[in-house]
């Protein structure tokens, strides 16, 4: 199954500690790079990239269904400008989103611009996926940082307290 566990991110499992969170197309081989990581990013990335050129080539189709219906070089400005803005402004909000948590109300009330935007987010995922799985550095932070917290917990736990010397 992906390495995918069955428990949300942070939480702790039988083996001693959290597990970390899965990402889309990577599961968990991110944390190790094992299991084929470097074929699955290369994967993404040739994926993504063939992705936005189609998208791209659909674009340009309905571009000249618009020449051809002659509707006015104003609303053929308009339309360039707009998938050009929403593009731009959804490149920069993806490529965010693998540094930090969107906000999920701000998320959804951007839904519609990313949805015109949409080559703007496969873009910054091929660019992404060059360096790394897109959200791994994120991902990373957050699981050492549950580790972490683990860790400390547990050695406050350790040992068996009546034993212990006073003082």
């Amino acid at each position: 199954m992906n390495g995918t566990p069955d428990r949300a991110a942070g939480t702790p499992d039988t083996t001693g500690g959290p597990r970390p969170e899965p990402l889309r197309f990577f599961g968990t081989t991110w944390v190790d790079h094992g299991r084929g990581y470097l074929a699955r990013r290369i994967g993404v990335s040739a994926g993504s990239l063939a992705a936005a050129a189609a998208a791209c080539f659909v674009l340009r189709i309905a571009y000249q269904g618009l020449q051809i219906a002659q509707v006015g070089s104003f609303v053929d400005l308009l339309l360039v400008v707009m998938f050009a803005v929403c593009s731009a402004l959804a490149f920069r909000h993806t490529w965010e989103g693998f540094t930090r948590r969107h906000d999920p109300a701000r998320q959804s009330a951007l839904r519609g611009m990313l949805s015109i935007g949409f080559v703007g987010s496969l873009l910054a995922y091929f660019f992404r996926s060059l360096t790394e799985a897109p959200g791994e550095k994120l991902h990373r932070e957050e699981y050492e940082a549950a580790r972490a917290q683990y860790e400390k917990r547990i050695s406050r736990r350790s040992g068996n307290p009546k034993k212990r010397r006073r003082a």
